[in-house]
């Protein structure tokens, strides 16, 4: 290694920012300089302004409390996310996702059971709000933070303003010792062996680094403009690739739930943050327009007469074909980027980030470990897409070709299509997703909280196999008593 090890991070935003933090928390500032340049012309897109439970693990690691970071975001806790009206099945037009969590082990079996026994034709209740105390909490806006001494602890989210935590990401970095450049690149150097070797800058200045990160954006101007690296489109499995977003003011108590609603070509986003409300439409402009998508949001939103500026952003949906090559890693939207329906984004960033870092480290610093690295970063990329695929695919809707076309889709992959005819014919699920190794990415509970959820179940009666029976009331005062020891989301949010 030589001396200083340059690491050069082209572009800021979130991922940007959480590389460029975790890169300088895992290496020694001895051996590593760790520049990120940030064009001021270029602004941040901004689609998703929810997480996983993920983006804590990130915050615990760089040591950064909720109390530090939250206000300066107007960030908001999040139990999961209602899905509403993507199903016109009877007592199934919503349903809550939680976060897999402790308390899931006392009534996850009973929920398992029943949807094993609904599946066989038994008239059962298998709806998956009433078995998980993070549906409760969500209804009643109770946070997923417990009160002093109570044992019970919950996984949960974050919602939050992406482009101040951003900024708070680039003060953090900053201080703890990495370079902020100003400047916008208008040429790449490389070697003779194709590699990266500087960016040029449009004020002439030139940076040089042993090793570069593609944060970049879309425009993917390092990996895949630069190096080649094919990108892969997603756009056979998923159809959205615009969005229209208007953010309306706060509406007193706030929700610690993300919403999303099924609209005519697509479905739109509910995030409440504390100054605010983040609404948006993702939808597929081969069905609809931008003006149209912007009229229907707004009609939702009783925004008709109202001067609310409307933000119209594009995507483009999938992954590159390699998401490390030569001396480049891609994060962000330069890797690729799957709808925001499971707000999986900053996962994906943070889970390429950490996973690139290991490897690099593992393999003395070199490209080693840079195939094991692609496999399984594009797994996780194609594991994830099943899962969001899978929400279209199990629609019921009638009412526009949209969700027509969504159903009747055959260009599904045969993971999703093993677990669609698992499920059908009242097979062991959670068997099937250990068969194909693919818990890592969703776990079986979230299957069934699907595809319970849409109510994919067969006519009651059309068999005699043996069922065990649930008691749900227990279930239910389980809840209901583990309840008692969780905050009002209104405390929580009181960090002074």
């Amino acid at each position: 290694m030589p001396k200083k090890y340059n690491i050069v991070i082209l572009g800021g935003g979130t991922a940007g920012w959480m590389c460029a933090n975790l890169m300088q928390h895992r290496f020694n500032n001895e051996q590593f300089d760790i520049t990120l340049i940030e064009s001021p012309d270029i602004g941040i897109i901004g689609v998703g302004e929810g997480s996983t439970p993920q983006l804590k693990v990130f915050f615990d690691t760089l040591g950064i409390n909720e109390q530090e970071w939250m206000p300066k975001c107007n960030a908001t806790f999040k139990n999961g996310i209602s899905f509403e009206d993507w199903s016109t099945q009877k007592s199934y037009a919503s349903y809550f996702h939680p976060f897999p969590s402790m308390p899931d082990r006392q009534t996850a079996a009973g929920f398992l059971v029943n949807c094993l026994s609904r599946r066989n034709g038994h008239a059962v209740s298998p709806h998956p709000d009433q078995f998980f105390l993070s549906a409760f909490l969500a209804k009643q806006q109770i946070s997923p933070k417990t009160r002093a001494g109570f044992p019970i602890t919950l996984n949960y989210g974050y919602h939050f303003d992406s482009g101040l935590l951003g900024e708070f990401l680039r003060q953090h970095a900053i201080i703890n010792g990495v370079s902020h450049r100003q400047a916008k690149v208008k040429n790449v150097k490389t070697h003779q062996d194709g590699s990266i070797a500087s960016l040029l800058c449009e004020q002439g200045d030139e940076i040089n680094g042993d090793f570069f990160v593609d944060c970049s954006g879309f425009s993917g101007l390092l990996l895949q403009k630069t190096l080649g690296v094919n990108f892969c489109s997603f756009k056979d499995n998923l159809f959205n690739d615009a969005a229209v977003a208007i953010p309306t003011p706060s509406q007193g108590n706030i929700e610690c739930q993300t919403r999303s609603l099924a609209m005519p070509s697509g479905w739109r986003w509910q995030i409440p943050l504390t100054n605010r409300i983040g609404n948006g439409y993702v939808y597929s402009s081969e069905y609809i327009d931008s003006a149209t998508a912007e009229q229907q949001l707004r009609e939702k939103l009783g925004l008709l007469d109202s001067d609310n500026q409307a933000k119209h952003l594009k995507m483009r949906v999938g992954q590159v074909e390699k998401h490390w090559y030569k001396n480049c890693v891609a994060i962000g939207l330069a890797q690729g980027f799957i709808e925001p329906l499971e707000a999986t984004a900053l996962h994906l960033v943070q889970d390429t980030i950490e996973n690139f870092i290991s490897a690099f480290q593992a393999g003395g610093f070199s490209n080693q470990y840079q195939t094991e690295f692609n496999q399984r970063i594009s797994a996780r990329f194609e594991g994830i897409r099943d899962y969001i695929v899978c929400h279209y695919k199990t629609n019921s809707r009638q009412d526009s070709r949209y969700w027509i076309d969504n159903r009747e889709n055959t260009h599904i992959s045969e993971t999703l299509k093993g677990i669609l005819d698992c499920w059908d014919k009242g097979g062991d699920l959670t068997e099937e997703i250990n068969r194909q190794k693919i818990a890592a990415y969703y776990p079986a509970v979230s299957w069934h909280c699907l595809l319970a959820g849409v109510g994919r179940f067969p006519p009651i009666g059309v068999t005699k196999v043996a069922t065990h029976e649930v008691n749900i009331d227990e279930i239910k005062h389980f809840i209901s008593q583990c309840s008692k020891g969780f905050i009002s989301h209104k405390q929580a949010l009181m960090f002074d």
